[in-house]
């Protein structure tokens, strides 16, 4: 063990200086001032940060692309995640388990029943004593209402599903509450890991998303590392994917062990970063690189 961890110190200490110089080195190139508007939809794409915030000005993530990945998702026609919006609407609709229900059949219309839910989430649960993301509470649902099997957190229905509910809170700012249960220890739970150095390259979330966002490091336009905009189209990964994929990413980039999916770690996390977002518009589904 002790040659283990000298060995992963050694690689530490001979990585960090070339990283600490193509970070320092980076041309900075901050948001730009493009304006999003969908459908006739103004979005938020730039907010006061909340009090206590270690940032000055919010910034969505599609501040910081290409003008043509911006211009994918200006137009819901051009935006390759619709065809999982679609799957979510057909089985919001198709009745499922061995209580013959659907989703419908206690929300009825998506489109008025769960306005407004997206931009809340996670919120805390009662019943779970915990948070409930938006694949969690879908589960809940399906296991307890419809007595229908749960679906993995990554699968087509699952993010067909997040992708159309979060559809209906577009526009809406992101207002995750802290003051509803325990919530506030789970965000300083997710801001620790948010800090914390891990992997062979011995970085942190926010090394480059909190006082590098806005620099180029190789082709990489740093961002502020907002997630007002999941589940999202990437175009490195040609499909649509969770937040908890963008954090295992993250963690595969730096050489770390990633936590899994649906991990206490990761719904902490979430929880922070979608709370240091608050005031910026939901944007589900974004389209980013």
């Amino acid at each position: 063990m002790q040659i283990k961890k000298a060995s992963q110190l050694a690689i530490r200490a001979l990585l960090a200086p070339s990283i600490a110089l193509a970070v320092s080195s980076a041309a900075i190139a901050g948001p730009d001032e493009n304006e999003l508007s969908i459908e006739g939809t103004a979005i938020a794409t730039d907010a006061e940060a909340p009090e206590g915030s270690n940032l000055q000005h919010l910034y969505s993530g599609w501040r910081y692309r290409s003008s043509e990945t911006q211009a994918l998702q200006m137009d819901d026609f051009e935006n390759p995640a619709f065809t999982a919006v679609d799957t979510g609407e057909e089985l919001w609709n198709t009745v499922d388990g061995s209580k013959g229900k659907s989703c419908a059949s206690c929300h009825n219309d998506a489109a008025e029943s769960m306005v407004g839910v997206r931009a809340k989430m996670p919120r805390w649960s009662n019943t779970l004593d915990r948070p409930h993301t938006m694949e969690t509470q879908i589960n809940a649902c399906r296991e307890e209402q419809m007595g229908a099997e749960v679906w993995k957190w990554e699968s087509g229905d699952m993010l067909g599903m997040t992708a159309y509910l979060g559809l209906q809170s577009r526009g809406m700012p992101v207002a995750v509450d802290l003051s509803e249960g325990d919530m506030q220890s789970w965000a300083e739970q997710g801001e620790e890991i948010y800090n914390t150095r891990y992997g062979q390259l011995d970085l942190a979330c926010a090394n480059c998303h909190g006082s590098n966002n806005g620099k180029m490091i190789r082709a990489d336009h740093l961002s502020q590392g907002q997630v007002n905009g999941f589940p999202l189209y990437r175009l490195k990964w040609s499909g649509l994917g969770s937040m908890h994929r963008r954090f295992k990413g993250c963690m595969d980039n730096i050489r770390a062990e990633p936590f899994k999916r649906g991990s206490d770690e990761f719904i902490a996390l979430e929880v922070y970063t979608a709370n240091r977002g608050n005031g910026l518009s939901v944007e589900t589904p974004a389209v980013r690189q």
